[in-house]
């Protein structure tokens, strides 16, 4: 039964983990999707640095990630100090702050997956709605958004699987508070420092492990249907 019981902390935990999962997912549609674009249809130097720039924190260890963004958006850093005397908003040592963290490293994700789908699909069809007169931004939302859609999804789906898992960018950037920054990861790693606390930190573990498989599984089923619908057009 206690394998089945959640304690208020590790409920917290999770609901906190999902609600910054969740943020961190939505901060990155917009941006994700521009520069998705930007690498899949624009041509101009320097776009191999960009490209390189947003997969960093895929290669890089999470903790050098959570340390730049201290020094860039911590309440001293370089953006955050100001706009902390501008507005009074931080991200430091805030759920926004581990939203900022988890959205840096599941942002490459969802860029790749949105870049693929749109280098896969059928330039034919923009270029046919230009020479029905239509323009850029008409072409985008109503063309090219749309059949890039199970791209968008399916890199939703990971960026929400990532961010759900982050931990070193996290208490790196704004530390390990109870109800505010511990995330299911963070604590999952203060279960192991405590004694007696083996049993809830392997029942994170198998929720970690569920939400994980279930996010891939999606992803794949996703992934193949976007192959079968591709095939089946031809």
């Amino acid at each position: 039964m206690d394998l089945l019981h959640l304690t208020p902390l590790e409920i917290e935990s999770l609901r906190l983990s999902l609600w910054v999962s969740t943020w961190a997912v939505l901060g990155s549609l917009v941006p994700g999707i521009f520069i998705a674009w930007v690498l899949a249809r624009v041509r101009f130097p320097g776009r191999a640095l960009l490209d390189g720039i947003v997969h960093l924190p895929l290669v890089l260890p999470p903790v050098v990630t959570g340390y730049f963004l201290l020094v860039l958006m911590g309440r001293h850093g370089m953006i955050g100090g100001w706009l902390y005397d501008v507005t009074g908003f931080s991200f430091a040592f805030s759920w926004r702050g581990a939203a900022l963290a988890a959205g840096v490293m599941a942002f490459p994700l969802f860029v790749r997956a949105v870049r693929l789908s749109l280098e896969s699909m059928d330039r034919g069809l923009e270029e046919a709605a230009h020479t029905l007169g239509a323009g850029r931004t008409r072409v985008f939302f109503t063309i090219t958004l749309p059949l890039s859609f199970p791209g968008i999804l399916t890199g939703t789906i990971l960026a929400f699987a990532r961010s759900l898992g982050e931990f070193g960018a996290t208490i790196s950037f704004v530390s390990n508070i109870p109800g505010e920054t511990r995330t299911l990861p963070l604590a999952l790693y203060t279960l192991i420092q405590q004694p007696g606390g083996e049993v809830g930190a392997f029942r994170l573990c198998i929720i970690a492990v569920v939400v994980a498989l279930f996010a891939l599984m999606i992803s794949d089923f996703l992934a193949r249907r976007r192959i079968f619908l591709m095939h089946g057009e031809k």
